[in-house]
């Protein structure tokens, strides 16, 4: 409870509309302090009326004089808390200190300077200037007690003279203005430490922050030149399957236009036969669909989207295009494990990660050869990972190329057939999804890859995915 109210206290005194960010620092204390002057010299006045102390250990001039102080001190200290209130904070400090000097002027030419010479106000004027008005402040002020002692001791020594004494002595004096100069000197080093160590700190904070923007701004390029990038990489591909599109299409254009030229003959065999023909035409014609629609939504060039789906049943969907990137002369398989293979992913880059490697391992295999996808749980940790495989019969790589294979714009095809991109974007895709792809190869032993994705099932756990 206690921490609470004091932690609210804390927050009502910072919060004031103050742009400087030194005077913004310094409002609490002084709010703190001159609510304590408002308040102290109100309970100190009370206590010595009712105790009688004060009555009877002055004289009546001094008990005026004092009253008047504790008076305008209180009725300052309010009205300079209201101005810092309402963001006046250096206006605020300057009338404070000049009403204060002002008083302590009278008080001194009054009292004198030997019965006020342990009095702690000056001190606190000074203090005050140079932390909240800086140096020239304070030796303003500096300059001003001295010549509030002076009257001080002007006074004590009239009043001297009136009685006929005089027993006047510089060594209290100038013992009293040397410990006011070192005092003075040590808050001027200490402010202009403080205050250069603060310009410093805002300068840093002004060029963290101007690199914060910086790198904000590059970040978001880069993911615009990514997707840009993740976008050329999908109509590449698109375009390497575009033969077995095609391909694929001349069977489906073949069949409608079979059933087409036969259109008499079955004419004659009745509409039982005329059905069956229009079936088969409708089966060719969703073939040929079905391809159009899957290779327009893949091209298609969408912002990151994350969702949870099953690899299984994204690589069946995908077997038919993985298959139009091979000749005849390759073997294209699937295996996949029983049961539900959750991954968080974005679904058409997933299938741009498969297909891209899926035509890396054709260029692999020109004389045909055998090219296996799979998926199962990881065996290390079945709950935590999902390992998808991808392998070929290839003529695999060597220890140097596989080095490098995730490299940007490293390839090893002849000019003009590779950018050097795809296996670099497959990385970063992979890597940005959470996990991790690894490479088994050797010259004529064909190549084996293998992504380790976190499973959707625990979502907020990091993946420490071992080699």
């Amino acid at each position: 409870m206690i921490k609470k109210a004091w932690r609210a206290i804390g927050e009502w005194l910072a919060r004031v509309p103050v742009m400087d960010p030194v005077d913004r620092r310094n409002a609490p204390f002084v709010q703190a302090l001159l609510i304590g002057m408002g308040l102290l010299m109100p309970v100190d006045k009370v206590v010595r009326l009712c105790f009688g102390s004060f009555r009877h250990t002055t004289s009546l001039p001094v008990q005026v004089v004092n009253t008047l102080t504790d008076v305008l001190i209180t009725v300052a200290a309010w009205a300079c808390l209201y101005l810092v209130r309402v963001g006046r904070f250096r206006l605020a400090i300057k009338l404070y200190l000049g009403v204060m000097l002002f008083l302590a002027a009278c008080a001194y030419a009054v009292i004198g300077l030997e019965p006020l010479s342990d009095d702690p106000l000056p001190l606190l004027l000074l203090g005050m200037s140079g932390l909240a008005l800086g140096r020239r402040a304070l030796w303003t002020v500096f300059a001003v007690l001295m010549v509030v002692f002076a009257i001080g001791d002007a006074s004590d020594a009239i009043r001297q003279v009136g009685h006929g004494v005089v027993a006047w002595s510089l060594d209290q004096q100038a013992s009293m203005a040397i410990s006011y100069v070192v005092v003075a000197v040590v808050l001027d080093r200490t402010i202009a430490g403080l205050r250069e160590s603060l310009v410093e700190s805002n300068a840093r904070g002004r060029m963290l922050q101007v690199s914060n923007e910086r790198l904000h701004r590059e970040m978001e390029d880069r993911a615009r030149a990514q997707q840009l990038l993740i976008h050329a990489q999908k109509l590449e591909t698109v375009g390497r399957v575009a033969g077995g599109v095609a391909h694929d299409f001349s069977n489906v254009l073949g069949v409608i236009l079979g059933y087409a030229q036969r259109r008499e003959r079955l004419a004659d065999s009745g509409p039982e036969a005329l059905l069956k023909a229009l079936q088969g035409v409708e089966m060719a014609a969703r073939r040929g669909l079905a391809i159009t629609r899957r290779l327009l939504s893949f091209s298609r060039q969408e912002p990151t989207q994350l969702e949870v789906f099953n690899a299984d049943e994204a690589l069946r969907e995908l077997l038919p295009m993985v298959c139009q990137l091979f000749e005849a002369n390759v073997r294209v398989s699937l295996a996949v494990s029983e049961g539900p293979l959750p991954i968080r992913f974005d679904r058409s880059q997933f299938e741009l990660v498969i297909l891209s490697m899926a035509a890396n391992a054709r260029d692999a295999m020109p004389e045909g050869g055998h090219f296996q996808l799979g998926a199962c749980p990881c065996e290390q940790r079945p709950a935590e990972a999902i390992e998808v495989t991808l392998i070929d019969s290839g003529h695999g790589v060597s220890e140097e190329v596989k080095s490098r294979m995730f490299d940007a714009f490293y390839t090893t095809k002849p000019p003009g057939s590779g950018t050097g991109l795809g296996l670099a974007v497959v990385k970063d895709l992979v890597v940005d999804a959470g996990g991790r792809i690894d490479v088994k190869s050797s010259p004529g032993r064909g190549t084996y890859f293998r992504i380790r994705l976190p499973c959707a099932d625990v979502p907020h756990r990091e993946l420490h995915l071992s080699a």
